[in-house]
C-alpha cells in the first residue's frame, strides 16, 4: 500500500538533477525510494516507524555486502531449536496452514541466533514469503476469498522463504556512501545535514484510513516475533494496537506537514502525495511556498499495486511530486 516501486525510476531521475549530498527518506516504507537514492550514490538515512519496513531498509539500504549463504538458509530451515510455538498457538486457524505456522516458529528460533545484518536479511525474506502467500498481501482477512490464482498461495512458506532469500540476496549492492536504516519518529531526525529530504507520508484520505498496522500487523509482528507489540486479542485477526500519526487524518495532516517542511532546514524537499487524498495539490503547493521560494510539481499517472482487483477504483490516481528549493 503506497509503495513507490513503479515510480522509483522517475524519482531517481529527479534526484539526479538535485545537488549532491546526503539524503533522508523520512517515511521509507517499502524502502524502494531509499534504495533508489542509494543507487544514485548518495549517503541515505532511511526512517520508518514500522519495524518490518525498517528491517527491509537495514537489509537492502544500510547493508552493502552481506548475503545469506546456503548454510545459513539450511540452518534456518533445519527445525525448531527451542520449542517455541507462539505463532502456531496465536494464529491457529488464521492465515496459513498449521505446518506453515510451525515453520515460522522454527525459522525464528534459528534466526534469533544470527547477527545483523544477516538477521535483517532473513527476516526480510520471511516477511516477503508471508506477504506472497496472503491474498492481496494484507492481513485484514483470514480466508482465501480473494484467491487470485497465484502459485504462491499453493506453496509452503518454507518454499517461498527459499525463493525470497534469492531475491533479497540479489538486491544487495554496495553504495558509494555509508547509509543507515532507523525506526523512529520523523520529528526526531536531525533537522540539518541533509541536501535532499524526501517525504512520502501517509496520505490523509477523505474517507476510510491509511492505517498500515491494520493491513500489515502480521508482518510487523513477524519482524519482531511480537516482542513489545500490543496484540488486540479481542479481534478476529489478532491485529496490533493502532499507532497514531497526525499525517493520516485530514484534520491534522496539514499542520503536521507544515511542521515537517519547516523541520528540514536547508534541504531541497521532494514530496510525494496522491490525488486521492483530502489535501489538494494547491494546498500542498501553498504550504511548501511558506518554506521554499521555488516550488514545482510533476504529475504522474499512477496505479497502486494494492487493491488491483477489478472493483478497486481508487488504485488509479495522479501522483504529485513536488520539488521545493
Amino acid at each position: 500500500m503506497g509503495s513507490k516501486y513503479r515510480l522509483a525510476a522517475q524519482l531517481a531521475e529527479i534526484f539526479e538533477d538535485l545537488p549532491p549530498g546526503p539524503a533522508v527518506d523520512a517515511f521509507s516504507g517499502s524502502g524502494v525510494v531509499a534504495y533508489a537514492l542509494k543507487a544514485t550514490g548518495r549517503c541515505v538515512v532511511a526512517n520508518d516507524h514500522l519495524a518490518f519496513t525498517s528491517t527491509i531498509a537495514e537489509a537492502l539500504v544500510e547493508n552493502d555486502k552481506v548475503r545469506l549463504g546456503p548454510k545459513d538458509v539450511e540452518r534456518i530451515c533445519s527445525g525448531n531449536r527451542d520449542g517455541r510455538n507462539f505463532i502456531t498457538e496465536t494464529f491457529r486457524g488464521l492465515y496459513f496452514p498449521e505446518s506453515d505456522h510451525r515453520f515460522l516458529d522454527a525459522a525464528w528460533s534459528q534466526i534469533a541466533l544470527l547477527r545483523r545484518p544477516k538477521q535483517a536479511l532473513a527476516l526480510s525474506a520471511l516477511c516477503l514469503a508471508a506477504a506472497w502467500k496472503q491474498p492481496r498481501g494484507v492481513f485484514t482477512i483470514t480466508s482465501l476469498r480473494y484467491d487470485d490464482g497465484r502459485r504462491q498461495l499453493r506453496m509452503s512458506l518454507e518454499e517461498l522463504f527459499r525463493e525470497a532469500v534469492e531475491i533479497v540476496n540479489g538486491a544487495v549492492f554496495e553504495g558509494g556512501e555509508t547509509s543507515t536504516a532507523i525506526s523512529g519518529d520523523v520529528f526526531e531526525l536531525p533537522s540539518d545535514g541533509f541536501t535532499v529530504a524526501y517525504f512520502d507520508p501517509p496520505y490523509a484520505p477523505p474517507k476510510d484510513d491509511t492505517c498500515y498496522i491494520k493491513r500489515y500487523h502480521f508482518l510487523e509482528g513477524l519482524a519482531t516475533y511480537w516482542k513489545d507489540q500490543k496484540i488486540m486479542w479481542e479481534t478476529r485477526t489478532r491485529k496490533l494496537q493502532k499507532r497514531y500519526t497526525p499525517f493520516a487524518y485530514k484534520r491534522s495532516a496539514g499542520p503536521a506537514l507544515d511542521d515537517l517542511f519547516g523541520h528540514f532546514e536547508g534541504a531541497t524537499l521532494v514530496v510525494s502525495y496522491g490525488s486521492n487524498a483530502a489535501l489538494t495539490k494547491d494546498d500542498l503547493a501553498d504550504m511548501l511556498r511558506r518554506h521554499r521560494s521555488d516550488v514545482s510539481c510533476l504529475e504522474i499517472p499512477h496505479r497502486y499495486a494494492f487493491g488491483t482487483h477489478s472493483n478497486a477504483g481508487r488504485r488509479k490516481v495522479t501522483e504529485y511530486v513536488f520539488i521545493a528549493r
